[in-house]
C-alpha cells in the first residue's frame, strides 16, 4: 500500500471520529486533528513562498478544508533540532532565540529563528492552498533532546526550550501573525528508552525529567524568572548494585556479542559520538555501561550481570562525568524470577522463557515509568494550580 493511500485510511477514519463527535452533540466543543510534521510542507527558501509538497497536496489541502468546516485546528510538529540535525550547513543559532547572524528576509519581514520560519512557512501554505490562512495552527509537539547526538545536550536543551518557553509566552507571536498567543505542545515529559532509533539516537532523550523523575534541568514553564520544575519525591531505588565487566574472567572471545546482546535489549544510545559518556568511557567502560543498563532494565536479577561469565556486581557507582550508570526504580511489586537466557550470549543465565522474561521487563519498566509519571503530574498540577 502507497505511503499516502495509507495516509489517506487514516483521515478517513480521523474524519469519522469528528463526524461521529458533531453527530452526538460535541462538535463546538471537541475537536479532532490530525498532527503533521513539518516535513508536509515543500519551502522556497522565504517562508511566503511555501506550500504543501506536491506529492501529498492533495491530502494536505483535504485536511485543510476539512478542519476549516469543521472549525478545528491545524496541528503542525515543529522540531528546529530536527533541521540542525539533518543539514550539516543549518546555522546553529538560527535554531535559538537569542538573535541570529543569518536571519532570513522575506520581503517586509525578517525572520531570526527557524520556529518563527516554520510556523509561517505553514500560515502560508495553506493560504496557498485555499481559504485557510487564518485558520487556527496548534504547535502538537517541540522541543529538543539532551542525549544520543553532539547537539543533543542539556545545555542546548534548555537553551532551546527556555528560549522557546520566553519567546512564545510573550504573546508577540511571528512576523506573519504578530501580537498572537501560540498554543503548543512541549515534548517530552520523560525519556523513552525503548522508543526506536531509526531516526537516530537522540529519539529516546527528549524528556526534561530523568527515568527517576529528576529534572534534568532548572526550567521555568511560564517564562523568564518564573516557578522552576517540580521534582519527584518518595521514589525507591533498587539495591546499590552495579554490573560492570570484568577482564580477567569468563571468555573474553564473546565480549562482542555480550555487548551487543546486552545493548539489544536496554538502551545504549548514550554511548556513541558526542553523546554523554563518549569523552569518559573507553572499551572497557562501554562494556561496562552496556551490561550495566541490561542489568537494571531486568532489576538487577538473577544471571542479568552473567555475560559468559565477563560481568560482575559491583558496590561502588562507576559513573564518571555526565556518563551516569543508573540504579533502576524499586518495583512496587515482583511478578517473575525468570530472566529471558537469549541465544545471543547475553546477560541471562536462568531458564526462563523469552516470552516471561520479556513480560517482567514491560512490567518492570512499565511500573517504573507510570509510578515517576505520576508523581510528576501531581507536582506539576500542584505547581499550576498554585
Amino acid at each position: 500500500m502507497g505511503a499516502e493511500q495509507h495516509s489517506a485510511i487514516h483521515v478517513i477514519k480521523w474524519c469519522q471520529h469528528q463526524s461521529a463527535l458533531n453527530a452526538a452533540g460535541y462538535g463546538g466543543k471537541i475537536k479532532a486533528t490530525v498532527p503533521m510534521n513539518a516535513d508536509v510542507i515543500q519551502g522556497n527558501g522565504a517562508p511566503s513562498l511555501a506550500v504543501f509538497r506536491p506529492d501529498i497536496s492533495s491530502l494536505m489541502t483535504e485536511i485543510a478544508q476539512f478542519l476549516n468546516q469543521n472549525g478545528a485546528p491545524y496541528t503542525i510538529n515543529i522540531y528546529p533540532f530536527i533541521s540542525l540535525h539533518d543539514d550539516p550547513n543549518f546555522p546553529i543559532d538560527y535554531a535559538f532565540f537569542d538573535g541570529s547572524q543569518h536571519p532570513v528576509q522575506d520581503g517586509t519581514l525578517v525572520y531570526q529563528n527557524v520556529f518563527d520560519a516554520s510556523f509561517d512557512s505553514l500560515v502560508a501554505a495553506l493560504a496557498a492552498a485555499g481559504p485557510y490562512g487564518n485558520m487556527k495552527i496548534i504547535v502538537g509537539e517541540i522541543g529538543w533532546p539532551t542525549d544520543g547526538d553532539i547537539n543533543a545536550n542539556v545545555e542546548y536543551a534548555k537553551k532551546f526550550n527556555q528560549g522557546f518557553l520566553n519567546h512564545v509566552l510573550s504573546n508577540l507571536g511571528t512576523p506573519r501573525r504578530p501580537n498572537q498567543a501560540v498554543e503548543f505542545y512541549l515534548f517530552s515529559l520523560i525519556d523513552e528508552d525503548m522508543k526506536s532509533i531509526q531516526p537516530g539516537n537522540f529519539e529516546r532523550h527528549w524528556g526534561i525529567f530523568e527515568y527517576d523523575g529528576k529534572s534534568k534541568y532548572s526550567l521555568s514553564l511560564t517564562g523568564a524568572n518564573g516557578q522552576v520544575l517540580v521534582q519527584a519525591s518518595g521514589v525507591k531505588y533498587l539495591t546499590n548494585e552495579w554490573c560492570i565487566y570484568n577482564p580477567s574472567s569468563g571468555d573474553q572471545s564473546k565480549l562482542g556479542d555480550s555487548i551487543t546482546y546486552a545493548c539489544e535489549n536496554s538502551d545504549c544510545t548514550s554511548l556513541g559520538y558526542g553523546c554523554s559518556c563518549n569523552e569518559y568511557l573507553d572499551a572497557a567502560g562501554n562494556a561496562s555501561y552496556a551490561f550495566n543498563q541490561y542489568f537494571q532494565r531486568f532489576n538487577q536479577g538473577p544471571g542479568t550481570c552473567d555475560f559468559n561469565g565477563l560481568g560482575h556486581v559491583v558496590t561502588k557507582d562507576p559513573s564518571k562525568g555526565s556518563c551516569d550508570f543508573i540504579i533502576q526504580i524499586a518495583e512496587p511489586a515482583v511478578i517473575s524470577n525468570q530472566y529471558s537466557s537469549g541465544s545471543g550470549g547475553g546477560g541471562g543465565g536462568g531458564s526462563g522463557s523469552g516470552v516471561v522474561g520479556g513480560y517482567r521487563m514491560l512490567w518492570g519498566s512499565s511500573a517504573s515509568l507510570m509510578l515517576a509519571t505520576l508523581s510528576m503530574l501531581l507536582h506539576l498540577f500542584c505547581f499550576i494550580l498554585t
